[in-house]
């Protein structure tokens, strides 16, 4: 079926900004609060929410298999367990609805009244609901410059991180849309003068620049993912902001990995951009630098050219850029960390998330995280207002922003922005 969306000469009625992460060919999916109170799933065009539940009702989206109420939920869930051939009829119909020449909804006053949403009349809410949630470890670039901190320069990365994609399962209910705030985690640690741990706030809260994909109902129990059939099974993408503790982190990984200092929060961009229209941006990846097992040896380009941007604002104060990287960087792509994943028949389901782990370039300008732009701290960060950063304080606010543009086409993710608060302190009674 061809994804008419994509057609870079389609103009829209709505009056939309050249530089909009939302022009018409992107349709991202996502949920949002009206300013009725209702709860919607919807699209994005521009500046304008589109509320598809009203869509659905006023019958735009007939001759299409959908139940009456697949746009009135509070999650994208059974949407995406629809399929691929429905997201695609679906995001092809919203192009032609919008389509600069189409009177049949921009003439009708009433309808559009009913289905148009400008941004500050909406609250965008989590997008699915997360069952499961799989954290990769797939940057080359980040992989070594963890490796050679804290380890052997010359032995920077493990044993087995070139053969397999490295990943652990994190904490889905603390995965919170752009906005809402983060406290400082408390946790142990052990301060380097001491053999015995503390107890206290983290030190050394960080970001990582990472995005993850979300699937639909891919296998049963013990049936893997074929991985030339693993895009079959992703419905989009999203920002994504690992929050780390790092000096949580060192003291508790060993031997079973990330806990306390991953699981307090993850942040993501609140609009889901569909593979589909990341169609036109596709790339290759890094080529293999061992012989991979069958399951994992991929063909064609599997990756895709996203700019990556971070950015930190202390209150009160301007926004200073702190690294510019690409999800192209990625050592291993998503069909091979989904084929990865389910090689052993783990099932996957409709709304989990996959995050790539962070994602850094090979200078130091290309950095996805606080522990590697200031080395440890030992390079503290010089910020627009004349403060210095080793790691995040206190009401600092990260931003990253995400986009892919070439030759005058550009489809974007937004941004994913959220504030770091001190530690909770309980109201008093």
């Amino acid at each position: 079926m061809p994804i008419t969306a994509n057609d870079p000469n389609r103009k829209t009625w709505l009056e939309t900004s050249e530089t909009t992460d939302f022009p018409i060919q992107n349709i991202p999916f996502g949920v949002f609060l009206t300013r009725d109170d209702v709860i919607t799933i919807g699209s994005r065009i521009g500046d304008f929410a589109i509320d598809l539940g009203a869509l659905h009702q006023l019958g735009y989206f007939e001759g299409i298999p959908l139940t009456d109420d697949i746009f009135l939920q509070d999650t994208l869930n059974d949407f995406i367990s629809d399929g691929k051939k429905t997201w695609r009829l679906v995001r092809n119909r919203i192009a032609d609805i919008f389509d600069a020449n189409n009177e049949k909804l921009r003439d009708n006053e009433e309808h559009r009244s009913r289905v148009l949403f400008t941004l500050d009349e909406i609250e965008m809410q989590m997008p699915v609901q997360v069952g499961d949630y799989t954290d990769f470890y797939s940057s080359k670039e980040h992989a070594t410059n963890v490796g050679t901190m804290f380890r052997d320069p010359d032995n920077a990365l493990l044993p087995n991180w070139l053969h397999i994609p490295v990943g652990y399962h994190g904490r889905s209910s603390s995965i919170i849309p752009s906005g809402i705030p983060v406290h400082r985690p408390q946790g142990q640690t052990k301060p380097k003068d001491s053999d015995t741990p503390v107890f206290g706030p983290s030190k050394r809260v960080d970001f990582e620049v990472e995005m993850a994909f979300i699937t639909t109902d891919a296998n049963p129990l013990g049936e893997p993912i074929p991985i030339d059939e693993a895009e079959e099974y992703i419905f989009g993408m999203v920002l994504f902001n690992d929050w780390s503790a790092r000096d949580i982190q060192v003291w508790e990984y060993v031997p079973l990995g990330p806990f306390l200092a991953k699981n307090f929060a993850s942040s993501i961009s609140p609009w889901i951009v569909t593979l589909d229209a990341l169609e036109p941006f596709r790339t290759e990846g890094p080529k293999p630098e061992v012989e991979l097992f069958p399951y994992l040896q991929s063909s064609g380009k599997k990756s895709f050219d996203i700019n990556l941007e971070v950015s930190l604002k202390p209150e009160n104060s301007e926004e200073t850029p702190l690294a510019k990287t690409n999800f192209k960087h990625m050592y291993w792509n998503m069909s091979q960390q989904l084929a990865h994943h389910t090689v052993n028949g783990c099932p996957v389901n409709s709304g989990d998330m996959m995050a790539s782990g962070t994602i850094s370039g090979k200078t130091p300008d290309s950095y996805g995280s606080m522990l590697e732009l200031s080395w440890k701290g030992e390079k503290p960060i010089k910020l627009k207002d004349g403060s210095e950063r080793k790691f995040i304080e206190d009401h600092d606010t990260v931003i990253m922003r995400g986009y892919c543009e070439s030759k005058g086409r550009r489809i974007g993710f937004g941004e994913v922005s959220s504030q770091l608060l001190p530690v909770f302190e309980p109201k008093k009674k």
